[in-house]
């Protein structure tokens, strides 16, 4: 008996064959799946380090590439600053030629409507002696289509302020007179003795602009004003119509004209609100209309009645023809001191100035041979002596005195 205790005490406890195996199976189990799990975990981490590596060198590229991108882009717009754009050249040149044919086409009709107004006008002057009432006329029909052309939307209306509107009404006031003592020269002298007389423009520019605004003439502009007098004296001197009213009247418009001139110069009016040179012909024209109602009244009273009409029938023009006259030359009146003043904002004023003087030798030869104006060749000589003076003015006027040296 105690041999069999003794042998229970001394062996180890045994475990039966069968938990044995099953427990061997798990532990084999387990090991199996935890080296299985700390691979898949390996792999995943270093799947992760991968990606996040070749996003980082994704990152690297793709900065690289947008600073190449960049530099080539800012490359581009130097070359393409540096080289002009042959679009952009070809469109200036299509610009430039545009200007330049509505300049040769502005031309012909700046002369053409001057040229048929003085007709006109010296038709209707010669049968209604009254040149106020022809004056205010004229100034109505310039307001009529004006106020049409703003109606229209042909040109923006403008904006005045009260400042420009007091530098309109003296400009406004010399335009007024100069256009009423040229009407009244025209219907006492031929039209070619009076454009004669009004080639003295320039000597009154200079000298009112030596009065008012202190500006020294150049040698070269004094020298111009010599055959400019000389021609127009012995002009006057051999002219077959000579008229000391005419005459008197022209030299006045000559002053009132450059007044206006001269003072548009020291009292500039400024281009905003659209009030550019045609819209300020524009309201000269409306305020001068205004303006000559009263003095027309005071001077001629209403004289657009029908016994005035009889009589303007009586010396060889109906009443029709004479109103259909009255209305071109007003038309005409407008129409060519309004393209005179667009081919202004056009161009310089020195090229308006030659233009003008080319203006006027056209007007005196086709007056002279519509109204067979009979002209003596001491008379040509002065005209054309006149003429080829103030051309010398123009070009005087360009030329700049040479800067003084210290």
């Amino acid at each position: 008996m105690e041999s069999c205790h003794l042998l229970l005490a001394v062996s180890p406890s045994t475990t039966p064959p069968s938990q044995t195996f099953h427990s061997y199976r798990l532990k084999s189990f387990y090991s199996r799946h935890k080296s299985r799990t700390n691979r898949i975990t390996s792999a995943s981490f270093f799947a992760s380090s991968a990606l996040e590596d070749l996003n980082n060198i994704r990152g690297r590229i793709n900065l690289s590439l947008f600073k190449r991108s960049k530099k080539w882009y800012d490359g581009c717009k130097v070359r393409a600053a540096a080289v002009p754009d042959s679009n952009a050249g070809e469109s200036a040149k299509s610009n430039e030629f545009v200007k330049t044919l509505q300049l040769a086409a502005m031309f012909p009709v700046w002369y053409s409507l001057n040229i048929y107004f003085n007709i006109f006008n010296k038709q209707v002057l010669k049968v209604f002696p009254y040149p106020a009432t022809v004056s205010t006329f004229q100034f109505g029909c310039g307001t009529v289509l004006v106020l049409l052309m703003w109606a229209l939307n042909l040109h923006q209306k403008p904006k005045l302020n009260r400042s420009q509107f007091e530098a309109i009404l003296l400009l406004a006031l010399g335009h007024t007179v100069g256009n009423l003592l040229t009407n009244i020269s025209l219907g006492k002298v031929a039209v070619s003795f009076t454009h004669t007389i009004k080639a003295m423009e320039p000597f009154f520019t200079v000298l009112l602009s030596v009065l008012f605004l202190g500006e020294r003439p150049s040698l070269w502009v004094v020298s111009s004003l010599v055959p400019i007098v000389g021609g127009v004296a012995l002009a006057s001197f051999t002219e077959a119509s000579f008229n000391w009213i005419g005459f008197g009247s022209a030299m006045a418009s000559n002053l009132t004209n450059q007044s206006r001139n001269v003072y548009s110069k020291k009292v500039m009016v400024k281009e905003e609100d659209n009030l550019d040179n045609i819209n300020l012909f524009s309201v000269m024209t409306i305020v001068s209309f205004i303006l000559l109602v009263p003095i027309t009244i005071l001077i001629d009273g209403i004289k657009l009645s029908p016994s005035y009409l009889q009589y303007a029938a009586s010396q060889g023009l109906n009443v029709r023809d004479f109103f259909v006259r009255s209305l071109l030359a007003g038309f005409c009146f407008h129409s060519y001191q309004q393209v005179s003043y667009m081919i202004l904002q056009m161009v310089s004023p020195v090229t308006h100035s030659v233009g003008n003087c080319v203006k006027r030798v056209v007007v005196i030869v086709s007056s002279v041979i519509f109204f067979q104006t009979p002209v003596s060749t001491i008379n040509a000589l002065g005209t054309g002596i006149a003429l080829a003076g103030v051309f010398l003015y123009s070009r005087a006027k360009k030329i700049k005195p040479a800067p003084k040296v210290a």
